[in-house]
């Protein structure tokens, strides 16, 4: 071929080219280059030495170029071939699959050139096209990904706005740096007096009377950190309704932005309204500790009393922790606490010890409530100082006359050591008495209060004739 090629160079602009030359020009101009004759046969074969993707295809030569073609790209390369043996042209370049029977192919774009005196021979030079395929694969896949976020973010957006307005509520998107309205549902607008292309990009502070910006974005982000936080009553400017916010604080696509709830005052009624307002004055003001809890015992919030109590900082350090960390019995008291709250909605009067966050002992008096149909069932504990009053206090379980009886008939009769013998007996069975009374019968309860195994309070129990008891096991 090389040496044939050199003759159709021709003096003048391009200098002749060594024959043993042409053959690295060629493969280096192209990524594949084949010589074929009109038959379709493979002469040679090169090869960019640069383009390693597509090994070595020497095994090609003297082999049909249809045998390394896949089925459509045959007829493509079929109607060339048949321009050329007619004695025409043709500069139109073809793309082709090779397929080499390895599981294997790839596309190759080709444009054919006449070499040799007989004009029988072509020069197929090739470019590989799998560097644009793969790219136009990742354009494709890309767009693809696009159209399927585009149709996720559509479908967020419609529930969005058909969940904002069919609520009920009225609530406001405010930006926490710049006050402004983001985003409103009708109710809240209807609630302000404005239209929402009016309300959005509006300060939310100038929608209330006697609010200053910077103020009212200060006490609606405490109000957002600090759900414990006095509630933020505002009148609306236009409308004149007197109205409770109630702000929550999130992110989006890094922005801080705050939802803020509206609730009108009147639509509770005037009744359980003020109801509802001396009750958070009582537990934001009141005496006695009042802790909110889930049904396992875990702080849900608690007033400023229970912080003063259990000498804690701020609300935070106590929020999420069990309330069984500050008793002195700590699971024990817990478990017979939500215990029995649970299976009969109370518990009065439990008498225990409560631990500060420096180890100071404090002794208290709990009540426990549940509160089962709330949507979200917690225990309400209410926890009294009593360390005032522990030196006057009468014991919890009297000493019956019949045991102090007993003693006393021993002195005279009996010498010491049997007399303590049998006060110790009475001390355990009034400290056993106390144990299942506190629990109010729960056995497991009252023997993980005493120190005992199960076992073992049953023993004790049927030595002193407390077995009679109404009661299970708890």
């Amino acid at each position: 071929m090389t040496s044939r090629g050199a003759k159709y160079w021709s003096n003048g602009a391009i200098p002749l080219i060594a024959p043993e030359m042409l053959g690295e020009i060629i493969a280096t101009a192209s990524d594949i280059a084949l010589v074929i004759n009109l038959d379709g046969k493979i002469l040679s074969v090169l090869v960019n030495r640069q383009h390693r993707a597509f090994n070595q295809l020497d095994h090609w030569e003297g082999r049909d170029i249809r045998d390394v073609l896949t089925e459509d790209s045959r007829p493509k390369l079929e109607a060339r071939l048949r321009i050329f043996a007619e004695g025409g042209e043709s500069s139109k370049q073809v793309e082709l699959n090779h397929y080499d029977g390895e599981n294997w192919d790839f596309p190759v774009r080709y444009s054919f050139h006449r070499i040799g005196a007989d004009a029988s021979i072509l020069l197929m030079l090739g470019r590989d096209l799998r560097p644009i395929a793969e790219m136009q694969m990742q354009l494709i896949e890309v767009q693809m990904a696009l159209e399927r976020d585009y149709e996720t973010q559509r479908e967020y957006d419609t529930r969005y706005r058909v969940l904002t307005e069919a609520t009920r509520d009225a609530f406001v998107f405010v930006g926490t740096k710049s006050g402004r309205v983001v985003d409103a549902n009708e109710v809240a607008c209807d609630l302000l007096g404005l239209e929402r292309d009016a309300l959005v990009g509006n300060a939310l502070a100038q929608e209330f009377d006697s609010r200053r910006r910077a103020e009212f974005m200060e006490a609606l982000t405490q109000k957002a950190m600090d759900a414990d936080a006095p509630p933020l009553e505002v009148e609306t400017r236009r409308t004149k309704t007197r109205a409770v916010l109630t702000p929550t604080a999130f992110r989006a696509a890094g922005e801080p932005l705050i939802l803020c709830r509206i609730d009108p005052i009147e639509a509770a009624g005037a009744g359980s309204g003020e109801l509802g307002e001396n009750l958070l004055a009582l537990y934001h003001k009141g005496v006695d500790a009042i802790v909110f809890t889930d049904k396992d015992g875990v702080i849900l919030a608690a007033n400023e009393s229970f912080l003063g109590l259990s000498d804690a900082p701020h609300i935070g350090s106590v929020k999420g922790r069990s309330l069984g960390e500050y008793l002195v019995r700590g699971s024990v008291d817990l478990r017979v606490l939500i215990e029995n709250a649970t299976r009969a909605g109370q518990m009065r009067m439990f008498a225990t010890k409560l631990a500060g966050e420096y180890g100071a002992q404090v002794s208290v008096e709990l009540s426990a409530t549940y509160l089962s149909d709330q949507s979200v069932p917690c225990i309400v504990f209410v926890i009294r100082d009593a360390s005032r009053m522990e030196g006057v206090r009468k014991p919890g379980v009297a000493v019956s006359d019949d045991a102090m009886r007993s003693v006393m008939e021993l002195v005279g009769s009996a010498n010491l050591k049997d007399i303590v013998a049998e006060t110790t007996d009475v001390v355990e069975k009034m400290c056993i008495e106390t144990a299942v009374e506190l629990t109010r019968n729960n056995r497991v309860a009252a023997a993980e209060m005493l120190g005992l195994s199960r076992q073992s309070l049953y023993v004790k129990l049927r030595k002193y004739g407390l077995l009679s008891r109404d009661g299970g096991d708890g």
